[in-house]
């Protein structure tokens, strides 16, 4: 990678005369290691050995799994959520359901996926800072647990790194060309991912491109302007084919987040670092105060990061993408008043680029390593490793747990006659019905999408059960039918499954 822009320029020097030529060519020098690519690599294995084996997919990756997956049925898909990660996933899911085959997948696509994000910048920053930084996010808990997930934080938070990077390369070099494409790309495939985050993501970019100096080059917003739309474009035509226009979307994905104003939910990020996936309400004790260390010391570091990319004269480096994090982190710490881990993966990944910066400069603030500070922070890197992977490797044995629970669960019912093609409702039915090969069909909730008359005439041509949670009364559509227990174990704990009465006396519904 070239470096040149960070370093002064060399002084001319007297050379002595070239030597006579020999008919040979000179061998080349050796080529640095691509230390991005190692890093992606690594990132990729590790999520092989710590993650894939044996997990199985939670709720919401089920929603996004159903809509293309071969032999299960598309399971309800509410105001929120866009299709972007389900069309990454889609080769995959044609050919198997099988969480297997998705987790491997993944983690060889979001291993690929963080080596392109950091080659954007590689004329920007040096390889020793992308290949820190790159590291510094990868090993985080929340980046290797949901590397392999059918989720579209992460490949929200590579679209982000990108686009600000390819934001710089065409304000320092008009001639950038693959910087004009790659520009109005990444901001597409963040709208395509999340098209509310992607407003947000565009939002310091726009107006560093109008008003910024050093950074003015208006020609850039319409760039921006056409990559959100083309992203957003099939979760705008949703809006009006499925939930009575845009503005209805929005209202309706707010109502789904318990509203959109103002909430401090600082919080409740704070205390979901220690591997809660989904804090709400987030009203639990802060117990492990260790996992957020890292949280209070990033803001340390970009600062760091600042000073740094300042002194090697490329203050815009750092300054831009941590103001770019800071937006895309404005709706999840004061809009929403719920956490979840995964929803700052975007600000993650644009501030471990001037961490590493501050990181590098603290251990060689004269280009050259200092023994203690570079041990000081070795150690206290390692710790915060530590901490990391026993985080990880919790929530992968929960993950696991939870698998073997639907296994268990899925495996009852199809015992009680409740097999393809069937419909399930009630608690715990969008996610188990991914284990059965059932649709769901809920009559409340977020993701009501049928009536209990509707959901009683099914049960006159398919299986059809209703699950229902411990000390919990059937709802009266179902005050008839028959209760059979589910596994009286783990998650399944208590919970009975409601049968029609066709399917109680054993005789199997008509087809239909």
């Amino acid at each position: 990678m070239d470096e040149s822009r960070s370093l002064p320029e060399p002084r001319a020097v007297r050379t002595a005369p070239a030597p006579a030529r020999t008919g040979r060519r000179p061998s080349p020098g050796p080529r640095p290691l691509p230390w991005p690519a190692l890093t992606a690599a690594a990132f990729t294995l590790l999520q092989l050995a710590l993650v894939v084996p044996g997990t199985g997919l939670g709720w919401d990756e089920t929603v996004y799994a159903s809509q293309l997956a071969r032999d299960v049925p598309a399971a309800f898909f509410s105001a929120p959520r866009a299709r972007g990660i389900t069309y990454l996933i889609a080769p995959v899911t044609a050919l198997t359901p099988a969480p297997a085959a998705l987790r491997i997948a993944l983690a060889v696509l979001s291993g690929a996926g963080l080596w392109a994000a950091l080659r954007v910048w590689r004329h920007l920053l040096p390889t020793r800072v992308l290949a820190l930084g790159g590291a510094l996010f990868a090993t985080l808990w929340i980046t290797l647990y949901y590397g392999p997930q059918a989720m579209p934080n992460l490949w929200s938070a590579y679209a982000a790194l990108a686009a600000t990077g390819y934001f710089l390369r065409a304000v320092q070099d008009r001639a950038d060309r693959r910087a004009l494409v790659g520009l109005p790309l990444a901001v597409a495939a963040a709208a395509l991912m999340r098209p509310p985050d992607a407003v947000w993501l565009v939002l310091v970019p726009t107006v560093a491109a109008l008003v910024v100096p050093g950074l003015r080059r208006p020609a850039l917003v319409p760039l921006m302007a056409g990559g959100l739309l083309l992203g957003a474009a099939d979760w705008v035509v949703e809006a009006h084919t499925r939930f009575g226009g845009l503005l209805a979307r929005l209202h309706r994905a707010g109502e789904i987040q318990g509203g959109i104003g103002w909430h401090l939910a600082v919080g409740d990020q704070i205390r979901s670092l220690d591997g809660r996936g989904l804090c709400r309400p987030c009203d639990v004790p802060w117990t492990h105060p260790a996992t957020a260390v890292w949280w209070f010391l990033l803001p340390l570091l970009t600062a760091a990061g600042i000073l740094a990319a300042r002194r090697a004269r490329r203050p815009a480096t750092a300054v831009l993408p941590a103001a770019v994090a800071a937006a895309t982190a404005v709706p999840y710490l004061f809009l929403i008043d719920y956490a979840a881990p995964r929803f700052l993966l975007p600000a993650y990944a644009l501030l471990s680029l001037p961490a590493a910066d501050g990181l590098w400069r603290t251990a060689a603030p004269a280009g050259r390593l200092r023994p203690r500070r570079t041990a000081l922070l070795a150690a206290a890197l390692a710790a915060h490793l530590v901490i990391q992977c026993a985080v990880l490797t919790g929530n992968t044995a929960r993950n696991r747990h939870m698998r073997r629970d639907f296994t268990a669960a899925a495996t009852a019912l199809h015992r009680l006659g409740v097999r393809p093609p069937c419909t399930l409702s009630g608690d715990h039915a969008v996610q188990l019905a991914y284990y059965t090969g059932c649709a769901s069909r809920q009559t409340a909730g977020p993701d009501a999408g049928t009536t209990p008359e509707q959901l009683r005439a099914e049960a006159a041509h398919r299986p059809v059960a209703l699950l229902v949670p411990p000390a919990t009364a059937p709802p009266a559509f179902a005050r008839g039918w028959r209760p059979a227990p589910l596994p009286d174990a783990g998650r399944f704990r208590g919970y009975r499954a409601y049968l029609p009465p066709a399917l109680s006396d054993g005789r199997a519904p008509a087809a239909g």
